[in-house]
């Protein structure tokens, strides 16, 4: 179930950052805000270091996704958490609050 779940995340988040590339190569201008952005939050996110992950969202990835590399980490003023992690040979985005819940897998 959890791989489904990844696995959905993965092809939305791939899908989404097609039409982004598609919006941008016509219209230099255009600002594009993914689907899974819209959803955890309205805010945007910056960029972390690892290391300031905390453990509880650390550990709540790691018991959903044993096998997952975390790549990157984001945060937003919500302190919600957008983590890139690859899978195998895919890679996605996963949401949780500060609490360690998910927003969207």
């Amino acid at each position: 179930m959890k791989k489904i779940l990844l696995a959905t995340a993965i092809v939305l988040g791939s899908l989404t950052s097609i039409q982004a590339q598609d919006k941008m190569s016509t219209t230099e201008t255009t600002t594009v805000t993914t689907t899974a952005e819209s959803s955890a939050a309205a805010t945007e996110f910056d960029e972390i270091q690892l290391d300031d992950v905390p453990s509880v969202v650390s550990t709540t990835l790691a018991t959903a996704y044993p096998d997952a590399i975390l790549t990157k980490a984001y945060v937003n003023a919500n302190k919600d958490y957008r983590l890139d992690v690859k899978l195998g040979d895919k890679e996605g985005s996963l949401f949780l609050d500060e609490k360690g819940k998910w927003i969207r897998s």
